[in-house]
């Protein structure tokens, strides 16, 4: 068993990424960099967004599973998105393609564990790697992001291994809740799943699907009809209401130029259609 009077040396170039729902208006990010820091002050920590729409875990799986595979081997992955921040739901830590992750099991790792299945995981339950608090202390019911994650996270930075950290799970990672696209003989039936930055409407309809018909594609979406896939935005005519398979590997519609989601007043779960 480790002694914790002697602690492990930092792993070099130990990197942990974050990725809450927390926003930039709030000290709740520097709070938890500042656990980070104060365990391990060599580790390097890299924002993925702070933008995660309130207490959406489906979007910030979605997110995860779009960067793992852009970092290197041995990367930590802090994931704060927990609407059940105090429940019975667990906090866990695992490793997945080489990487280690580390939040609430409440559906976050799910895309990547469906296509990295886990090869450690294990509850957090283990206090002493928790933030130190005074004693008589518990951490707070309502911020387990700053007093249990932050401080996990960074003593795996430092090389503790995750069988330090608690028990193994008895069962598998909560799976991600995504809706999945219908296929009938006479097309496919999708939605949109998110809208990004520039008003593009992700849908969850993979680019696979389409090749046998990527030529002859007729695709509906909120009362307008767009007749076969472009390659790029720019193909189009500025304004021109267009569809692609985007860098998810997924098909958007788009508006060259423009917001798509503003031009066709879509949300996401917007119904699409595709017929050949």
């Amino acid at each position: 068993m480790m002694r914790m009077d002697r602690p492990p040396s930092t792993m070099p170039h130990a990197i942990i990424t974050l990725t809450t729902d927390f926003g930039q208006g709030d000290s709740y990010v520097a709070q938890m960099k500042g656990e980070i820091l104060r365990v391990n002050p060599d580790v390097r920590l890299i924002d993925v967004t702070h933008e995660v729409p309130a207490q959406d875990v489906t979007r910030a799986a979605l997110i995860l599973n779009d960067i793992v595979e852009l970092f290197p081997r041995g990367t930590i992955h802090l994931v704060v998105v927990d609407p059940g921040v105090g429940s019975t739901r667990r906090l866990v830590a695992a490793e997945m393609a080489g990487q280690r992750f580390v939040g609430p099991d409440n559906g976050l790792f799910g895309c990547v564990a469906k296509r990295h299945p886990p090869t450690q995981a294990v509850r957090l339950d283990e206090p002493r790697f928790w933030r130190q608090l005074p004693a008589g202390s518990s951490p707070s019911s309502t911020f387990h992001g700053r007093d249990i994650l932050a401080p996990v996270a960074a003593h795996i930075s430092r090389g503790v291994d995750l069988g330090e950290f608690g028990p193994p799970l008895d069962d598998a990672l909560r799976p991600t809740r995504l809706p999945e696209p219908v296929v009938t003989p006479g097309g496919i039936v999708g939605e949109v799943l998110w809208i990004d930055a520039f008003g593009n409407l992700i849908t969850n309809i993979d680019g696979s699907l389409l090749a046998p018909i990527a030529g002859r594609v007729v695709i509906d979406i909120a009362g307008q009809r767009i007749v076969g896939l472009s390659k790029f935005y720019a193909e189009q005519p500025a304004g021109a209401l267009l569809a692609l398979i985007g860098s998810h590997g997924l098909l958007e519609i788009s508006v060259c130029c423009r917001s798509a989601a503003e031009w066709l007043h879509a949300l996401a779960g917007e119904r699409v259609s595709i017929e050949a």
